[in-house]
């Protein structure tokens, strides 16, 4: 998501909001082939497994190609399609300038990808999630709608000290969410979409709870930033997402001001509990491989 603690500004080559030339022509072929090695062995497992919103967005970008996308080619069909646009960061960005970035309509990047020997796991966001993981749901108008409210929520959050809350929202939804549909449990989440391993473990595994989306219930949650989630959170619709989540949320943070956090592997009274996992994978001690940022 993006990173506190940037006392320095912005380093060498990048502008004051943190934004680089993305560098197309300087990709070597060596990169573009672990882009496609990673696009079709994802393509192959999504189908059946992402939701339809995903899937469309990735046939209207047309991410394959020949490789590592070059960001002017698809900004031009994602600014017609939701006025959002995709742009080159060194890694990393300040909570300020990330959710500034969101909030007009923005994407922030990173522009390096992985080496052939992290196609399963790597710890810091590349190309690869960020444009294939999170670009294609921009195609979508309500959801790209969403993911600017949010900019603008967390610009709210920073002020009011509440940012530990809201981030939790854009894991368990951004990043690592699931949606109910009439064919079934589909991802939507740019931290499972991108993972071959996941995208099967987030839908099939016995391990972790699968839980009808809350959105307090979401804020009281803590994650797992290097595994497998114990817990995925279920929407019914990119649409009433939007609904429950594009409100003031002053009361809510009050209310969670006095509340403590929920155990991540917990279910409590009022949860709509879809799958009651049995918590094997983490109580075996999980592993790192999961391939998100």
């Amino acid at each position: 998501m993006s990173a506190d603690g940037f006392s320095g500004g912005p380093p060498p080559g990048a502008r004051p909001d943190w934004t680089i030339d993305q560098g197309w022509e300087a990709y070597s072929q060596a990169e573009h082939d672990v882009w496609i090695t990673l696009y079709e062995r994802q393509a192959n497992v999504l189908q059946n497994r992402a939701c339809d919103e995903f899937l469309r967005g990735l046939d209207a970008l047309d991410l394959h190609r020949a490789g590592i996308p070059d960001f002017n080619r698809i900004n031009e069909e994602l600014q017609r399609l939701t006025g959002w646009s995709v742009v080159a960061v060194p890694g990393l960005v300040p909570d300020d300038v990330f959710f500034d970035h969101l909030a007009n309509r923005r994407f922030p990047a990173g522009q390096f990808i992985r080496k052939p020997h992290e196609l399963d796991y790597l710890q810091e966001p590349d190309v690869f999630h960020d444009v294939f993981g999170h670009v294609p749901m921009l195609t979508d108008p309500v959801f790209a709608d969403y993911m600017q409210a949010y900019g603008k929520g967390g610009q709210r959050a920073l002020g009011l000290g509440r940012l530990a809350n809201l981030a939790r929202l854009y894991w368990y939804t951004v990043e690592f969410g699931l949606m109910a549909t009439p064919a079934g449990l589909r991802i939507y989440g740019a931290g499972i979409v991108s993972s071959r391993t996941e995208s099967i473990f987030a839908l099939e595994d016995p391990s972790p709870n699968r839980i009808g989306f809350d959105l307090e219930r979401v804020m009281r949650t803590p994650y797992r930033i290097d595994d497998f989630q114990q817990v995925y959170f279920v929407i019914p619709s990119i649409q009433t997402l939007q609904e429950v989540t594009l409100r003031d949320f002053s009361a809510l943070y009050e209310r969670l001001a006095g509340a403590g956090d929920v155990g991540i592997a917990e279910i409590v009274g009022a949860d709509q509990v879809l799958t009651r996992g049995t918590q094997a994978y983490a109580k075996a001690g999980g592993r790192l491989a999961s391939a998100t940022g």
